[in-house]
């Protein structure tokens, strides 16, 4: 469960984070969203492909970590394995705060707020020695080098939505995506078929017409969209990973 509370100077001030944990969030995730300014080195290793939200039907971009629920192939031995990880992940935990509760927006500025069941939170010094902590502020009450590089990471997050909409509403208004059909078998001659995925549909790509082409540009959404066309050769990859899984 996430708890979230408004990060207050007076209630956090001591407080302790261990940053190394914040992995664990993605422990046992096989989706995680995932922003346009990051795809460039999601691509190097993570297949990025879009999905719907279950509520809203909406399209949502996310880089794929494995094939089951629940199943993220880059957590091995307690550790993620992957040379770079998700912002959504980066960021634990820390959230910007939800404008419906106590969190809102106050003068146009952010509430960050900080979820207080976080594996990262140091319970007792003593049962964690093995880790570096990092606190919220410094002894003269201003933000730490540590949470200043939270809230841009946070920052970058909520710019990210932006440049989603924007990349999601172009593809969909010229009809680019495409449900994403795979079947898989593995060396354990186990099957299955990737779902309620969608990607980029090349064929109509190449049809666009000249001014099509253009509007892209002029949005710099090309990038993305061929990022996310090549990214998806890391499927292979993830196949390899979740075969030398089953041979262990």
């Amino acid at each position: 469960m996430t708890k979230l509370v408004a990060i207050d100077h007076k209630i956090h001030k001591h407080l302790k984070i261990t940053p190394e944990k914040a992995e664990l969030h993605g422990a046992e995730l096989n989706l995680i969203p995932a922003v346009v300014a990051e795809f460039n080195n999601l691509a190097v290793q993570y297949p990025i492909v879009l999905t719907k939200n279950g509520e809203t039907g909406a399209f949502v971009c996310t880089t794929l970590l494995g094939f089951e629920k629940y199943e993220n192939l880059f957590w091995q031995n307690g550790q993620w394995q992957g040379v770079y990880v998700p912002l959504q992940i980066q960021r634990q935990p820390f959230f910007v705060g939800d404008a419906a509760n106590e969190a809102s927006t106050k003068n146009g500025d952010y509430i960050v707020c900080i979820d207080v069941d976080s594996p990262t939170i140091v319970e007792s010094t003593t049962n964690n020695e093995q880790f570096e902590y990092q606190t919220l502020f410094t002894e003269t009450g201003e933000d730490s080098q540590y949470f200043q590089q939270a809230k841009q990471c946070l920052a970058q997050l909520l710019q990210g939505e932006i440049d989603n909409e924007k990349l999601i509403n172009m593809l969909v208004k010229l009809d680019l995506l495409q449900p994403l059909s795979v079947e898989i078998t593995f060396v354990d001659e186990k099957s299955t078929r990737l779902n309620g995925l969608y990607t980029i549909d090349q064929d109509k790509l190449s049809a666009l017409a000249d001014e099509h082409i253009i509007a892209l540009h002029h949005h710099n959404l090309l990038q993305p969209i061929y990022t996310m066309i090549a990214s998806l050769g890391q499927i292979y990859a993830l196949i390899e990973r979740k075969n030398a899984k089953s041979r262990e």
